[in-house]
């Protein structure tokens, strides 16, 4: 593991349908958040691009109630989980940034902070 990669949680604490927020970074920089959407892990950074604000309402809240969507609580925007594009909202068309990771030894790395 490189010396800026950052364990953020076991694979197996990540569950279809939800997702799980994490502040990796020290002195209030940036947040991500990690989802499983079919079979696949995604990790975006905490930040709308509408107006750079976290997305969820509270702690963990960053899906829609049917856990389809991303849901910027702020001004309704929406997100694909596949691919963080904005599909409703003030920022449609624009995506939230997809971070790189890895698995290794059954925990999701966030790689190169």
């Amino acid at each position: 593991m490189d010396h800026s990669d950052f364990s953020l949680c076991r694979m197996d604490e990540l569950v279809e349908g939800q997702a799980r927020g994490f502040d990796p970074l020290q002195r209030g920089r940036d947040s991500v958040f990690a989802l499983v959407h079919e079979g696949q892990v995604r990790i975006y950074r905490n930040s709308c691009p509408h107006l750079d604000v976290r997305l969820e309402y509270r702690k963990d809240r960053f899906l829609s109630a049917d856990g389809r969507l991303i849901v910027c609580y702020a001004h309704g925007a929406q997100f694909l989980p596949s691919t963080g594009e904005c599909v409703y909202g003030p920022c449609l068309g624009q995506k939230l940034a997809a971070l790189p990771w890895h698995q290794e030894a059954g925990w999701v790395v966030l790689e190169g902070l």
